[in-house]
């Protein structure tokens, strides 16, 4: 619930006060406007949100928010790399620590639905 209780207040903040400080981490290779980036990857973060406190197939929803996890993590490179100041983010140093925070959001993502068990129990079944 919290988990998903973040991911619907950080849709809403991509979509409206904070909309410039998210087109800050978007890497300039992106074939898309830095804006359309953010709009998208608001809603999207706010439907995972939605579908996360709803606590249905939270299993595959863990699954989802952990892979969007994934894959927004070259916005937060490129912020390092390229060393753009957004959301406090003013020196290198803070922004490399940040980098160690997204492997951890992938982990609740799959420990908070439980499916961290499923990803086991399966390579466990290749394994054998």
């Amino acid at each position: 619930m919290l988990l998903g209780s973040a991911l619907i207040y950080t849709g809403i903040l991509h979509l409206t006060t904070s909309r410039l400080e998210f087109q800050a981490q978007v890497p300039p290779w992106v074939p898309f406007s830095p804006d359309f980036i953010v709009l998208a990857s608001g809603v999207v973060e706010m439907l995972l949100g939605i579908a996360l406190a709803g606590l249905r197939r939270r299993k595959e929803v863990g699954i989802l928010t952990a892979l969007f996890f994934i894959a927004i993590f070259p916005g937060n490179i490129s912020q390092y790399v390229n060393k753009v100041d957004a959301f406090g983010l003013d020196s290198d140093q803070a922004r490399l620590i940040r980098l160690f925070f997204q492997p951890l959001l992938v982990i609740w993502a799959l420990w908070s639905t439980e499916a961290w068990q499923t990803i086991k129990s399966k390579a466990a079944q290749r394994l054998n």
